[in-house]
């Protein structure tokens, strides 16, 4: 869980550190953070396909054992979050549709909350991976204790954070006066 959270921040200084140079696509930290979203996403939404046989991520089965017991049709549930975490990159890319999206992830964020709950109190493994607990019960053993609420107070910011437009004020145009009528 920790290494999404590394896809984020990483890609999020990638993308700054360009701007820096001269790409005036990464001149700020929120578009910056926009990309750096999508990114991730890219990566996220692939493992919601991902076959068993593929290590690198976790799988479609790792991820539908997330799914608590009172949401129907987990196996699709599972592709359609997936599907909308590929668009939802495809839409942070694009100034148009960025504040739209990081409305919508916002809002997709909250709703796969539960899973990530589920997943922790039932301990369902992730990709071979012990399940990233809610808590861990000695926190003096692990300095990142509360890592699974930290984890996913790092997505929905990041999410409505991508949502605000930049506002730029530009100037009003002069028009030129129309020479008086005879």
């Amino acid at each position: 869980m920790f290494d999404t959270v590394l896809l984020l921040i990483g890609p999020w200084l990638g993308y700054r550190l360009l701007g820096v140079l001269g790409i005036r696509r990464f001149a700020d930290w929120r578009t910056s953070g926009a990309h750096a979203l999508a990114t991730m996403l890219l990566f996220t939404g692939a493992a919601h396909f991902a076959p068993d046989s593929v290590s690198a991520m976790p799988s479609h089965a790792d991820l539908t054992a997330m799914v608590p017991p009172l949401v129907p049709f987990p196996d699709l549930m599972v592709y359609a979050t997936g599907a909308l975490e590929l668009l939802s990159a495809l839409g942070l890319v694009i100034s148009k549709t960025r504040a739209a999206t990081g409305i919508g992830l916002a809002v997709l964020f909250l709703l796969m909350l539960p899973a990530n709950v589920y997943a922790a109190i039932e301990h369902v493994p992730l990709n071979g991976d012990p399940a990233t607990p809610l808590v861990v019960p000695n926190p003096g053993t692990d300095p990142l204790h509360h890592r699974r609420a930290l984890v996913d107070q790092v997505y929905l910011p990041t999410g409505w954070l991508a949502a605000q437009e930049r506002r730029i004020k530009h100037p009003t145009p002069v028009r030129p006066r129309s020479p008086p009528r005879e």
